[in-house]
């Protein structure tokens, strides 16, 4: 659609906070669909740019839909920036693309927009598969996610199973994630927060987040729940996306994260739902205080991790 309305000068441009780059569906909760209402309820201004656009996830029986257009995925972008609503940009977002050509157009996108704000901060969630399904995206996204969107990026969220194919190493344990994270923490790049890391090692009734960064690791220990909706990946990117943009401590970002994810599934198991239930927002909503009681009764360890980290 074009248009060709002029607006008044006075009229100002909706200011963006952040920019979330990923999937949406119809009917589910995944991508864009989890992460504007997690950081709009950071108090953040979103602006979601689909990849794809399906019916729902591939697990049920239909799905309709598919990547978004290049001339639209394209136009999208540059539509944003023509506005004049990146003034106060203060984070991007970037996960599920829908192949390998979206690279070629978002990858210059966001070097502009480096350029034009150097405190810009860029998380990138490298979706490609996990350990029950492997590699269910366009398998050429690999390359281009090391080749031209990694060194944009500021802070990584891959899984366990993300982590070994980009960095081509065995990831088996907690001392090898560590040792793989910090193959990527070159140029730009601060820190990698790897998600489901290491499940062999875990303690019964958890799982476990390590968060490297140039300095240290940390190992976050928290519930694992039986319910396995989709979309925790990203409800756990967006989580500690905003509160990291909102000035929250990045290892503390992690941890809120972490629980904000439990909750969601608490709430989802015990509605036995069978897409993911976001966690309750509003001081007068009861059940908002009995999931946050819930929450609280779990211990989150937060330690150094055993492999000495030279900087």
């Amino acid at each position: 659609m074009t248009a060709c309305l002029s607006l008044p000068c006075s009229v100002q441009a909706l200011p963006v906070d952040v920019v979330s780059v990923q999937s949406q569906v119809v009917y589910g909760r995944v991508g864009n669909n989890v992460a504007v209402p997690t950081l709009e309820a950071l108090a953040l201004s979103v602006a979601a740019v689909p990849t794809v656009m399906f019916s729902n996830t591939p697990h049920y029986p239909t799905m309709h839909g598919g990547a978004l257009p290049l001339e639209w995925f394209g136009g999208y972008l540059n539509d944003l920036s023509a506005r004049g609503a990146l003034h106060a940009l203060r984070g991007i977002l970037v996960g599920y693309l829908g192949n390998a050509r979206q690279v070629d157009a978002l990858a210059p996108w966001i070097r502009a927009r480096q350029r034009q704000q150097t405190d810009l901060r860029v998380v990138i969630d490298p979706v490609l598969g996990d350990t029950d399904h492997g590699i269910y995206v366009d398998p050429g996204l690999v390359d281009a996610y090391r080749r031209d969107l990694l060194p944009l990026a500021e802070g990584l969220t891959p899984n366990g199973f993300e982590l070994g194919r980009l960095t081509g190493r065995v990831v088996n344990d907690v001392e090898s994630v560590v040792a793989a994270a910090r193959t990527l923490l070159t140029g730009r790049t601060q820190w990698v927060a790897v998600t489901s890391a290491a499940p062999t090692t875990w303690a019964a009734d958890e799982m476990q987040v390590v968060l490297v960064t140039r300095t240290q690791a940390e190992v976050i220990a928290h519930p694992r729940l039986t319910t396995t909706p989709k979309g925790t990946g990203d409800l756990f990117c967006a989580s500690l996306v905003g509160h990291w943009i909102n000035g929250v401590d990045l290892s503390e970002a992690a941890t809120r994260a972490c629980r904000h994810v439990v909750s969601a599934l608490q709430r989802t198991q015990q509605a036995q739902c069978a897409e993911l239930l976001l966690p309750l927002t509003g001081r007068c909503n009861v059940g908002r205080a009995v999931a946050h009681a819930s929450v609280s009764k779990f211990t989150y360890r937060i330690f150094p991790c055993k492999q000495s980290l030279p900087i």
